[in-house]
């Protein structure tokens, strides 16, 4: 079982922000903001290359819900999801990283050649 599904079953402890049925919005042990929160289905998958749409349609509800709730919609936020390994995806558990709270910017993308990737 992955860390994620641990959290969702309550075998480890997690702040929880939001909870419905079907999905969990919970603090990032390692937040880069001031709002850093993780927003997983409660259902395992993989990746997002395996969700289906209908998993993703009650999911961008409630990433809009989470948002209003921590306060961060009005300001604006960021939503990022990786997928696999060089995509930076640490736990094969679908998540979004809803990051708000101050002014964020793209430091590691900001000077980047696209040749140092090729």
């Amino acid at each position: 079982m992955c860390l994620f599904c641990k959290i969702v079953n309550k075998e480890i402890p997690a702040n929880i922000e939001m909870e419905d049925e079907n999905f969990l919005a919970f603090h990032d042990i390692n937040p880069k903001a001031p709002v850093h929160i993780l927003v997983i289905p409660k259902q395992h998958v993989d990746s997002f290359n395996e969700v289906s749409a209908e998993t993703m349609a009650g999911m961008t509800t409630f990433i809009q819900e989470v948002a209003e709730h921590v306060g961060i919609k009005e300001s604006g936020y960021r939503l990022i999801n990786n997928v696999g390994h060089n995509g930076g995806q640490e736990v094969k558990h679908l998540h979004w990283h809803v990051i708000g709270g101050a002014k964020l910017t793209f430091p590691h993308l900001t000077d980047a050649d696209p040749k140092d990737f090729l």
